[in-house]
């Protein structure tokens, strides 16, 4: 008998992946967490029936929201990771020498427990001596913080359930106090294809405009994410992700990465047409 895993990405599409065995499922104070294995995608995480990551395509995620703010901020020390409970955005963080002190605020300690024990492939860095673990609401946290962070990554769930805080005009005007005068935003700001997701990455777009001077929204192709096609947001109190990004230094570091490159960086800013359309009565002119 063959298994499946379904994942609804429109009432009218949805997305199947042939399933060998499930090797965990539990549930949490906030959430049911389930892992999978499959023989096209690997190992994969499930959260309330929806797909987070895949050990096939989760380094496209993960390359895409970590190095395009760091190649543009000339020196970030002090960062904060807000979500990202399975690992994969300290992951990258930690191949940054120079890189002081992260701070990773997971509202689920469960599902950073499940991702340690199943997910090595993400969860791989938390012991880092840099990294400081904070299992609670990423809103209330961030809210008592103010010029303490160079770099904020918000690496959130979809906007409902657990994640819908994080997707508030409060929220992102907390990360801007929280962050230092020079200091840059980084979310996942959903796909544009399907229309109610699309009405959702506008709306977090038209508040993360009306809180930070610079915003801008780039790309990125994720093979198991709804459609396939997914944005990311940079937002920041300074710099330009493509007038400010230094070529020469990122490549100096020798970073190894699947997917990312300065060359990519700059063609991910340029965005589809209808996508233009979708942001352009919210963005800010240039």
């Amino acid at each position: 008998m063959e298994y499946w895993f379904s994942e609804m990405h429109t009432p009218n599409v949805k997305l199947s992946i042939r399933v060998d065995k499930q090797v965990y499922s539990g549930r949490s104070e906030f959430q049911r967490i389930d892992v999978f294995d499959s023989p096209e995608f690997g190992r994969f995480l499930v959260l309330d029936g929806y797909m987070m990551l895949t050990e096939k395509d989760e380094f496209i995620y993960h390359e895409m929201i970590t190095h395009v703010p760091l190649a543009v901020h000339p020196h970030a020390k002090d960062i904060l990771v807000i979500g990202g409970g399975d690992g994969g955005v300290i992951r990258e963080l930690v191949k940054y020498g120079d890189i002081e002190h992260i701070d990773l605020v997971e509202i689920d300690e469960e599902v950073t427990r499940v991702c340690r024990e199943y997910l090595p492939f993400t969860a791989c860095a938390f012991d880092d001596p840099r990294v400081s673990l904070h299992f609670e609401d990423g809103l209330k946290f961030v809210r008592t913080r103010k010029d303490a962070y160079d770099l904020i990554i918000v690496d959130s769930t979809d906007p409902f359930g657990p994640g819908e805080g994080l997707f508030t005009r409060e929220f992102y005007g907390n990360c801007y106090k929280a962050l230092r005068e020079d200091g840059i935003m980084v979310n996942q700001h959903e796909s544009p294809f399907y229309a109610e997701d699309a009405i959702a990455c506008q709306r977090a777009h038209k508040r993360i405009v009306e809180s930070f001077p610079k915003a801008k929204v780039y790309q990125a192709h994720i093979p198991s994410y709804p459609s396939g096609h997914w944005l990311f947001g940079f937002a920041s109190k300074k710099y330009h992700p493509l007038r400010d990004i230094d070529e020469k230094k990122w490549n100096a570091r020798g970073i190894k990465c699947k997917y990312y490159t300065t060359t990519l960086h700059k063609g991910a800013f340029y965005i589809p047409a209808y996508v233009e359309e979708l942001l352009s009565n919210v963005e800010h002119a240039d």
